[in-house]
């Protein structure tokens, strides 16, 4: 698919020319040999924007009404003011009741909306006794049982608010949850939630610490997983589409779309071609995007996004069902650019990017706390970044007025040249057969280390500035820096005697036959490899256990070298 297409621009005339001619003319008295200013994206920015910059005939094809097809004002009709947005934290700290008590904490607080973030071990395939226990529950919560996550929820409305799962394949963390549930009597079509980090492509090109296995593994693993859940967890979402990792990775917040949109339409076909009807499974894709500094730009993004993928749900795919073309997506603030100098200065830059992803339409927001970038947050932070989405809705009333700056001639402008850059980027990945080989090959690795590299150039020669980093630094801040914070030692301990009295009280009979049955299932393509992992999970079967079965019967992930 080609750049969209370019409709005639409004001409300047009568009294409107005049002005403008005078104004162009005093503004270059004013600014000689004015360098050119772009975007992150490339796109060149004019100091004035006027009617002369948006389509003579703007029309519903290309605006429409919130809730209507091409969804560029948003995917529900009455937006924040019927569905507010759902403020979102990413919380995972030692062990399952310490992440339980800082959650409660924050729900106090107004948060809504469960996230289990776990253990870098955990997201790497492992139980928490296989790995250095200095690893352990500084980056999330260890999370090895079925056990552990009941602790991690207890108490916690699972039932009637959406729960968002940091969880790979082989979805490990979705069983554990389903195993909760039916110890609670929750049926599992009350579950609603996220499958977030199913989308195994973002991974391959730009998180290279959730391999766990083979991409023809990854493969066959998600697909399973979406087939199995729209089946018999209708609610849940079990694909999240990611773009945060590659933007934050260094791609172009334009470039970034492309491929995520790219990997939707991978996702798609790859279903299709199971013989799956579009309108199936459509409706349960959900997108987790990244809000950099660029704060027009990210907005034009927002809005660009929803009405390709409107267009292309129609067009490419062939869904007729509306709520197969809306583009629902979750935002977190740029964790890139958050500085460890001068560090309360990235309350201000998260509140701007918070204001650029409510602006564009988000339907739930993770603010990021402002000592991200030194350790894991603070509780205090957690409370700020919480805070910062209470004010932005209940005093800056953010929520009042559904795509406020649509009509504004930059943000249109804007949006037609983002739709064309991210048209752009789907056609180059569709002339490499499609993301999965464009992944597969090396070559969204490789465009994205260029655009990297470009920035980082621009950052070290001053071009882009940072406060604080390149420019208005300071000799010493006054500020004291954060502390690692690390798990209490005799709670680790505690835990991994728990996790082998786990492994202990067991009917291990029961255990290796639900994963002899698991190992078995890769040799038959007509079952369904996630069956089996919620059959392990539920006869007490651990993460680890589970992938290294997964990865013996598919081969264990390494990073793809582009060539």
């Amino acid at each position: 698919m080609s750049g969209k297409e370019t409709t005639p621009y409004t001409e300047r005339t009568g009294e409107y020319a005049g002005a403008a001619a005078r104004w162009e003319k005093e503004y270059a008295h004013h600014l000689v040999d004015e360098p050119t200013r772009t975007n992150r994206s490339g796109i060149e920015v004019a100091p004035l924007y006027g009617p002369e910059h948006v389509p003579s005939e703007r029309n519903l094809g290309d605006l429409g009404f919130p809730g209507q097809p091409p969804f560029t004002r948003g995917v529900y009709p009455s937006m924040y003011r019927g569905r507010p947005w759902t403020p979102r934290m990413v919380v995972g700290l030692g062990v399952p009741e310490d992440y339980n008590q800082r959650m409660r904490a924050l729900y106090d607080l107004g948060l809504r909306g469960l996230f289990v973030s776990p253990c870098n071990s955990h997201l790497r395939g492992y139980d928490s006794d296989e790995v250095d226990r200095e690893l352990l529950g500084t980056c999330g919560t260890m999370i090895s049982t079925t056990d552990d996550m009941e602790r991690c929820v207890e108490g916690l409305p699972i039932e009637s608010e959406s729960v968002s799962i940091g969880d790979t394949a082989p979805y490990t963390l979705s069983a554990m949850l389903l195993a909760v549930a039916k110890r609670r009597s929750i049926p599992w079509t009350a579950l609603a939630g996220t499958t977030n980090q199913s989308d195994y492509l973002s991974h391959y090109a730009a998180l290279h610490m959730f391999f766990r296995i083979q991409l023809p593994g990854q493969k066959r693993m998600l697909l399973d997983h979406i087939e199995w859940m729209n089946a018999h967890v209708p609610r849940w979402n079990p694909l999240s589409i990611v773009s945060q990792h590659m933007e934050e990775a260094g791609a172009t917040p334009a470039q970034a779309m492309g491929f995520t949109l790219s990997s939707a339409l991978q996702y798609a076909q790859d279903l299709m071609d199971r013989g799956r009807e579009p309108d199936q499974f459509l409706p349960r894709f959900s997108f987790f995007l990244n809000c950099s500094m660029s704060f027009f730009e990210e907005i034009a993004k927002f809005r660009a996004a929803r009405r390709i993928w409107s267009r292309l749900v129609r067009e490419r795919l062939g869904a007729e069902d509306p709520r197969s073309q809306r583009m629902r997506f979750h935002v977190q603030t740029s964790g890139a650019d958050l500085t460890r100098q001068q560090p309360l200065n990235n309350i201000a830059r998260v509140t701007v990017q918070a204001m650029a992803g409510i602006f564009g339409g988000l339907q739930s927001l993770h603010t990021d706390s402002f000592d991200e970038a030194i350790a894991t947050p603070s509780q205090a932070s957690a409370r700020i970044a919480v805070a910062t989405q209470n004010i932005l809705r209940h005093e800056a009333h953010l929520d009042d007025v559904i795509d406020p700056l649509g009509g504004s001639y930059y943000v249109e402008h804007l949006t037609d040249r983002m739709e064309s850059e991210i048209l752009a980027w789907i056609e180059k990945v569709d002339t490499q057969g499609g993301m999965y080989e464009a992944v597969r090959t090396g070559y969204v690795q490789k465009a994205i280390g260029e655009s990297a590299l470009e920035r980082q150039r621009r950052l070290e020669d001053g071009t882009e500035i940072v406060v604080g980093v390149n420019h208005f630094v300071h000799e010493e801040d006054d500020l004291p820096l954060a502390r690692t914070q690390r798990p209490d030692p005799a709670k680790v301990d505690a835990y991994l005697e728990r996790l082998q009295a786990y492994r202990g009280g067991r009917d291990e009979a029961v255990v290796q036959e639900a994963l002899d049955a698991l190992g078995a299932v890769f040799d038959d393509e007509e079952e369904n490899a996630y069956a089996k992992v919620v059959a392990a999970v539920d006869a007490g079967a651990t993460h680890g256990e589970v992938c290294r079965r997964v990865r013996d019967a598919v081969g264990f992930g390494h990073p793809l070298v582009s060539i």
